[in-house]
Formats: C-alpha cells, sequence, structure tokens
C-alpha cells in the first residue's frame, strides 16, 4: 500500500532496515539519539535498537569520525551524521587521508564501509557556516563513493546501497528536500550506486541535474517545451561512480549539455563532468557546453539575496536559450 513519505522519513526507514538486518550496523553524532537527529532523520532509532547502536556524542566531529572509521576497520557498519555537511572540514584527515585510503593501502586486507550523512545545500536561510554544497570537494579524492539524492524514493534506496557497500560512502541530504514528500510503496529494494534516472526525455538538449537542481530543471523542462524545445533530464544520482553510460547516450542524441548543480562554480563537480563530455564526447557536441551553478561567494542568510545566489527555473531556461543560440549544424 502506497503512503505519502517525506525525504527524512524515507531516509530513517532505509536506516531501520538496515539496522534490522544487520545488528554491525550503527549510528553516530551529535544529537541523534535522544532529539533524533536536527531533522529527524534518527527518530525513533535509539528506543528500538539502544544506545550502544544509537550513539549521542560530544560536538566534536573529529573524535567521532576517527572512532567510526576505527569501527569499519573492524568489521562493524558505522552510518556518521554529520550536523550540517560544513562541518565535515573538522574531520578533513580522518575522511581524506583515513577511510579513503586504507583499503588501498592494506591492499584489500581490510573493508571500509562507512557512510558519512551531510545535511547540506541552501534555501533555508542558514547562512554561510551551514549551507555549503561541498561535493565537489571530494570527488577530488580517489577512494570515496559520493551521493546525492533527490527524491524520497531515491533516498532510501540509495541509502540502502550505500549501507551495504564496502567502501566509504559521502552521502549528501540537501536539508530543502528533507520536507519533499512522495507516495511510496512499503516494499523497495535498493538503488545500485552508479546508475543515473532520465526524469524526462527529450531531443534537443541534455540537462544533467543533481540534489535539489533536479525539480527546478524539470520545472525549466515544462517550461522550455512550451516554446518547443523538448530538453532531456538526467539525474545522476551519484557522483561517483557516475552513470556516463547514459549521460553520454544522451549527448549524443541531442548534441548539447547543460550542467545544473546548487555549488558554486568554481572548482566544482560540474566542471569535471563538462571536462568528461569534452574528452570523451566532443564530435557530438553542437554547442559548447554550459553550467549554471552559485555564484562564487559565501551563503548569503537574507532570503532574496540567497535566492539570488541559488541557481533559479529562470537560469537553467535561459542557460538552455543560450546553448542552442550558439548551435552549429553537424
Amino acid at each position: 500500500m502506497a503512503k505519502r513519505v517525506s525525504t527524512s522519513k524515507a531516509l530513517n526507514n532505509a536506516l531501520d532496515r538496515a539496522m534490522a538486518f544487520d545488528e554491525r550496523v550503527f549510528c553516530i553524532g551529535e544529537d541523534i539519539g535522544i532529539m533524533g537527529g536536527t531533522f529527524g532523520v534518527t527518530a525513533g532509532l535509539l528506543d528500538k535498537y539502544g544506545e550502544k547502536r544509537v550513539i549521542d556524542t560530544p560536538i566534536s566531529e573529529a573524535m567521532f569520525m576517527g572512532a567510526a572509521v576505527g569501527a569499519a576497520a573492524r568489521g562493524l557498519v558505522p552510518v556518521v551524521e554529520i550536523m550540517f555537511s560544513d562541518f565535515v572540514t573538522y574531520c578533513f584527515d580522518q575522511v581524506v587521508n583515513q577511510a579513503a585510503k586504507m583499503r588501498y593501502m592494506y591492499g584489500g586486507n581490510i573493508e571500509m564501509p562507512i557512510v558519512i550523512r551531510m545535511p547540506g545545500g541552501g534555501s533555508v536561510q542558514s547562512a554561510a557556516q551551514h549551507s555549503q554544497s561541498l561535493e565537489g570537494l571530494f570527488g577530488h579524492i580517489p577512494g570515496l563513493k559520493i551521493v546525492m539524492p533527490s527524491s524520497p524514493s531515491d533516498a532510501r534506496g540509495l541509502l540502502l546501497s550505500s549501507i551495504t557497500d564496502r567502501n566509504p560512502v559521502m552521502f549528501f541530504e540537501t536539508k530543502s528536500l528533507y520536507a519533499k514528500v512522495e507516495k511510496l510503496e512499503e516494499e523497495y529494494d535498493p538503488i545500485p550506486l552508479g546508475t543515473a534516472s532520465v526524469k524526462r526525455e527529450g531531443g534537443d538538449v541534455t540537462i544533467v541535474a543533481t540534489g535539489p537542481c533536479v525539480l527546478k530543471a524539470m520545472n525549466a523542462a515544462s517550461a522550455l517545451a512550451e516554446e518547443g524545445i523538448e530538453a532531456e533530464v538526467i539525474d545522476p544520482r551519484t557522483l561517483y561512480p557516475l552513470d556516463t553510460k547514459t549521460i553520454f547516450g544522451s549527448v549524443e542524441k541531442t548534441g548539447r549539455l547543460l550542467i545544473v548543480t546548487e555549488e558554486c562554480k568554481r572548482g566544482a563537480w560540474s566542471a569535471e563532468l563538462s571536462a568528461e563530455v569534452a574528452e570523451k564526447q566532443f564530435v557530438a557536441l553542437k554547442a559548447p557546453i554550459a553550467r549554471v551553478g552559485a555564484l562564487n561567494t559565501p551563503v548569503p542568510l537574507a532570503k532574496q539575496l540567497e535566492d539570488y545566489y541559488l541557481p533559479q527555473t529562470e537560469n537553467i531556461v535561459d542557460g538552455v536559450k543560450s546553448i542552442l543560440k550558439e548551435s552549429v549544424i553537424k
């Protein structure tokens, strides 16, 4: 029977299912037990599984991330919650120099099954230190997988796959999507990492969008369709491993690519995807690749400024039209 489920509840359901199935899975982080997590994702898990498997920690990200890395190396399956993704900067050494490299350095003789959940992104007026989109930072680090769901159904299916993966997974949850509701069946399967979702088919231009930008891209595609422009919208769902087969196939069909992410454009993951397509699908392109992203400034607090800072539907529409103007006949 289908029920209306929010993203936060979908994530909670996936954690509950994983913990019930495998007693090695445990959650660790600030305020995740008694409070149920800042955004309610771990609500009820302490009562069900006890304080040994839902561990409230002091405000010390470096400490509990180090504990989780050690636990994973010894065969447990920690799911770490960083209260805001911005705070992952406190534990860069544990993530970048330890979790990402240990399996490689030990010749595969140990595994590192750790999931690092991070609420991030803007649109909720949390200001510069609580609103960043940092996926591009970790995309530079071999050994890390990066997941970024855009809907309740994807969130729960991708989290299940992340927990059963034997490698460290950076799981980015966009705060503005926690309240997003979708009608879901109670029974569901894990979504394999590295599989993109084609949200809308079209033949004129490919739009690859991540996280909260997927809905904006869908709205832009609807607006463009009213003008006779058919956009294909792809949600990669996992940034690494990346489903290049689906993206490249779409670019071969449309000859045009617009990449939309909520990160600031400087050093963004969108730039890496642009480079990949330019290197491997250049002959298919009928126009230069374009990107839509946030401004290269800290995230503003005031709603009007934050809205201006973040990519919006109209920016995507304008981006598509600029690509079409620059198209060449092939």
